[in-house]
């Protein structure tokens, strides 16, 4: 895996959320790029205010998230709530991750 240059990437988001939004890391070029899921998962926590949360949807591909990606947010950041929603249809998977104040 990595065989995606995050530069070609679009970023998740270009603004600090104030509010509880989505980050989409389920398109297929995360498929093919875990390492770029996990660097957009944190780029997505580093836009949320405190007080929200952003509901980062990751591509099935890699299967749940608990074993690639919370790791590495926990790591990332003090304080931030971690919870499993749900797997989508499609096959990609929910987690709220929390920013607390």
């Amino acid at each position: 895996m990595g065989s995606v240059s995050h530069d070609d990437v679009e970023p998740v988001t270009d603004r600090v959320h104030d509010n509880s939004w989505s980050a989409n890391l389920e398109k297929p070029h995360h498929g093919e790029d875990r390492d770029l899921v996990v660097a957009q998962a944190k780029e997505a926590v580093e836009h949320t205010a405190p007080g929200n949360h952003v509901n980062l949807v990751t591509h099935g591909d890699h299967g749940h998230p608990e074993t690639y990606l919370y790791d590495d947010l926990r790591a990332a950041f003090d304080g931030l709530g971690l919870e499993y929603v749900e797997q989508c249809g499609c096959g990609g998977h929910v987690t709220r991750a929390t920013v607390e104040e």
